[in-house]
Order: C-alpha cells, then structure tokens, then sequence
C-alpha cells in the first residue's frame, strides 16, 4: 500500500485546506474589547445616576458608599491590624481604589457576558446592583428609600450597557469562506460594508459612547451639587465662635520638648492629627438639629443641644489619644488641647443607677463605643469635646462633638460625632468593635518610641543625639532608659511633664562607635511599672514589645 502523496499548498486556500482558518487579530479581538469598554462605560453611568439619586436620599445610600461600609463592617481584626500597618490614615483610600478596580473588572465582564449573551451581562449587573442595594438598606439608620439609588443606578447601566452593546460591529466575514457559503456572502456584501470595523456601527458605537461617558458625568457632577451637606457643615462649622474655657488649660512650659531635630512636635496640628474610624464617609452632621441623648440606667433621661454645650462652663485639657491600632513605634497617636463640657457633670445630672458600669456611646453613623463608667465620672478631663487646638473640631475629627477619655484607647471611648450615651452593664450591651473580638475596656498601655535617629539612619562616630516620646496616659512617664546593642539600660533626659494624660519627650546622648548597631528604648509609668518586653500584636487589647531600630556608625 503505497503513501498518499502529499498535497501542493494552495494559492487560494479554500474548502479543501485542512487547515483551520487563521482569525485576524482586528476581527477577533476589537468586538471583543469593544464589549469590555461597553461594560465599564455602563457602569459609570450607574455609579453617576446612583450618585445623583442620593444626594436626593441620603449620601449613605450611594452603593460605594454602602458597600464599603458594608466590607468595613465585616473585616475581621487580622485584616484590620493589616491595612491599618500598611496603608496607616489611607486605608479608606486604598478601599475606595480597590473597589474601582473590582467595579472595572466585573462591569468589562458584564460586557462580554452581554455581547454573547445578554442574559449573562444583565444578571450580572442585577447581582451587584442587588449587593448595593442590600448595603445600602442595612447600614444604621437607613430609611426605606435607601436601595433606591442602587436600583436606579443598576437600570440606566442597563439601558446603556444595552445601547452600547448593539452598536458593536460584527467581524467581517472570513476570506476562507467556503464555496457552499460563497454566494450566500456575495449577496450579503452591502450589509457586511456597514459591520465591518471602521464602518457606520463603529462610528455609531463611538458616539454611544462619548454620549453614555457625558451622561455619567454630569450625574456624577450633578449629584455633587444637589448634596449641600459638605457645604452648609463646613460654612455652620465656620462660624462658631468657642466660649472661653471656665478652667483653661495650663499655658505650656518651654521645657516640653527637647532639644533635638526630628522628634516630634509636642502639639500635633489638625491636619497632621491621625484618623481613624469606620466612617468610609465622613458624617456631615447638623449643628443646628444636633442633640445627645443621655438615657438607660439613669434616673433622669438627659437631651443635650449644641447650644447647652457653648453655654456650658467648658474646661481646657492637653491629652494624647492613641489607636489601639498602633504598632510598637508607629505613629497613630497625638496630642492636641481640647476643649469641652466634662461627661460626669452630665451624668451627675442623669445620675446612673448603683448596678451600672459601662457607657455605650454611639455615632451619627451607627458605630458604637463601650467605656467604663469610672473612667467618665472620675477626675479626669473625659470631654464631650467641641474644641481642638484652640478651634471647633475639624469634620473629620468629630464635629460637632466628639468624645475624648483620657488613658482609654479610641476605639473604647473617643466617639466622634457622638449623638447618644447609654448607661448601662457590660453584661448586657456589647459595642462595635468588641463584637469583633477586641477587649471591652482598652486601657492604653505605656509605650515608647525612638523617633531620632530614623531605622537604619546612617551616622557618624561620636555623640550621637537619641530622641523620641513615650506615653501612659493618666499614669504619666517618669522614667525613660535607652539601651545600645545588648548592654546595660542607660536613663535618658525628660523633657518637662505637661500632664500626665499627654506624652513626654526624651532625649539621650549616645557616644556611638563604628559598626552597626541596635538602639532600643523603654519607658515606667506613674505606678513604677516598667514597659513590657513581651511582644503583642495590636488585637484584642493593644500593641505591646520595646521599640529598636538599627542603625550604621561610620
């Protein structure tokens, strides 16, 4: 049986050639893309409407909004301690950028879905509609009209996902048709003119396009101007005039910082004042309908207005908040001057009853804080502050009002845009971040940190200026020691205590030599108890360890 012999090429492959026709990378791909770019204009066009529908509803219903605070809500601590260790006050940046990108990738997915089959890219679209939907009418507060910027979003993305989608050309027909199909494609030809690319569909689709892109813009813009709570909030905030304070704060001694560049600055400015909250939004509160609630285990319920505050006898405190968040040596801390009316002169009045122990204060957004009732009614400056740095709270920082205890970390006790306070046990109510796993009362631990010379600074042999702060709120420091390498524990300078509810400054001059070495610090509060060595991650309570960093001597 002899071999076939083998087949000449073909000038003009046609229905003979094995060969599977080769797509052109034009044809194949440009509708291909043309979907995906379909897909993410139709999902600008929903986040611009959804955007325009709650300015008319509430800010809290836009599904980014929603959905954001949905995932705050749900992260476990591990992740928190993560983000907050990694991206430090952007965290909520990083959120919103990684959501774009997941909204990017799945609205190009709903396009591709829909150009094959329009079930596919709809039900996609319905799905994360109905996600932001959901968020939106289970965040705190929600009225029943919270889904709705979601669902009108999700049906203009339809209708221009839609509309995108059949202007997209079809691939020209393959010149390696077969001879079955040659006449049925000669009588075709006009129709093929208008669907191959470059023809009348695309420039249909362009426009489409640069329509559905002007659409989403101006939604997205008109939503903006329609929502006045940014501006009204920042023009009432504008013209408060703070009252004296009844008991100003103690004017600070020269001696509060030391001498040595780079460490930080004993008052922290606003606008360098850490944040961190679970608000992907920042509440713009309405100073003029603004009231506190005091009620629960009282005898008498207590209902405060903004006003009562300003007419209050308001005191002056230096204080130093830190985030439970802080890793050994970081930088979740500062210290500011607040001012504000005492928390016991108002529970006085409201007078808990003998078997309460906790205050669960609550937000404008719903997040909720448990603090021991002695640390609100001893003789701390526990405020419901109004005041910060000589003026009213910065938005971002709680205003109107916030909380602010002395030696309890935030997440237990420094409430921003508080608007109620219930009296009652640690038995009976658990707050927001204790539902998470973290400890109920937070008590900050003493910490120190070098902040001067900067891990893994190179210096020059001999002296050597060390420096950083320390910190035990409402126990003080009063001690600081620095120890070079593996030696002996060396006490370093203090700078002058301004109170023991504010950190302190400290220096120490060290006679460095060649070489690499480990600078490492601690700290004993006002009870003599020395910072601890044992190493612990922020969660449950609070991070813990002695801070070191390396440095190169030449």
């Amino acid at each position: 049986m002899s071999a076939p012999l083998p087949r000449e090429p073909s000038a003009t492959p046609g229905a003979d050639d094995p060969r599977p026709p080769a797509l052109s990378p034009e044809v194949s791909a440009t509708p291909t893309v043309l979907a995906a770019v379909a897909g993410i204009l139709a999902a600008a066009t929903t986040l611009g409407v959804a955007q325009l529908m709650s300015a008319l509803v509430s800010p809290d219903a836009s599904p980014l909004v929603a959905v954001g605070g949905a995932f705050i809500d749900a992260t476990p601590p591990w992740l928190k301690d993560f983000a907050v260790a990694t991206f430090g006050t952007a965290d909520k940046l990083v959120l919103l950028i990684g959501m774009g990108l997941v909204i990017t990738a799945l609205a190009a997915l709903a396009g591709v879905l829909g150009r094959r089959r329009w079930w596919l890219g709809a039900a996609l679209v319905v799905l994360l509609a109905g996600v932001g939907a959901a968020a939106a009418a289970l965040r705190p507060g929600a009225g029943t009209l919270a889904p709705l910027p979601s669902i009108a979003g999700a049906a203009a993305g339809l209708y221009a996902l839609r509309a995108l989608l059949a202007r997209i050309p079809e691939p020209a027909p393959s010149s390696r048709s077969t001879a079955a199909s040659d006449s049925s494609a000669a009588s075709d030809t006009s129709a093929a003119s208008t669907t191959t690319p470059g023809g009348f569909d695309r420039r249909s689709f362009l426009t489409a396009a640069v329509v559905t892109t002007a659409i989403a813009a101006l939604a997205a813009v008109g939503g903006q101007l329609l929502s006045q709570a940014t501006r009204t909030v920042q023009a009432a905030r504008a013209a408060i005039r703070l009252p004296g304070a009844a008991r100003p704060a103690a004017a600070l001694a020269p001696g509060v910082e030391v001498d040595v560049v780079g460490v930080t600055s004993f008052v922290t400015p606003n606008d360098d004042f850490y944040r961190i909250d679970t608000a992907l939004l920042v509440p713009q509160v309405d100073v003029e309908s603004w009231s506190l609630r005091v009620h629960g285990l009282v005898e008498e319920e207590v209902v405060l207005s903004f006003q009562d505050l300003l007419d209050a006898e308001l005191v002056e405190s230096w204080v130093t908040l830190t985030c439970v968040s802080n890793e050994v040596g970081g930088t979740l801390a500062g210290n500011a001057k607040w001012l504000g009316l005492p928390v016991r002169e108002v529970l006085a009045r409201a007078r808990p009853t003998a078997d309460a122990d906790m205050v669960l204060s609550t937000s404008s957004d719903g997040f909720t804080a448990s603090t021991p009732l002695g640390a609100l009614t001893d003789d701390r400056d526990s405020l419901l502050a109004i005041g910060m740095n000589g003026e009213p709270l910065p938005i971002e920082h709680g205003f109107p009002v916030r909380m602010m205890v002395p030696g309890l970390y935030g997440y237990v006790s420094a409430t921003k845009w508080v608007v109620d306070l219930e009296v009652t046990r640690f038995a009976d109510r658990r707050a927001y971040w204790t539902d998470r796993g973290w400890s109920a009362e937070g008590p900050i631990k003493t910490a120190s940190r070098i902040e001067v010379p900067r891990p893994g600074a190179s210096v020059s042999a001999g002296r050597v200026a060390v420096g950083g702060t320390a910190w035990a709120q409402h126990r003080g420091i009063t001690r600081v020691e620095v120890r070079v390498d593996d030696g002996d524990w060396a006490p370093a300078t203090l700078a002058t205590e301004a109170s023991v509810d504010t950190w302190r400054q400290w220096s120490y001059a060290w006679d460095a030599t060649a070489g690499d070495h480990t600078l490492t610090v601690r700290a004993t509060d006002g009870t003599d108890e020395v910072q601890t060595s044992q190493t612990a991650a922020p969660a449950p309570d609070g991070a813990s360890g002695w801070h070191s960093v390396d440095v190169s001597v030449s």
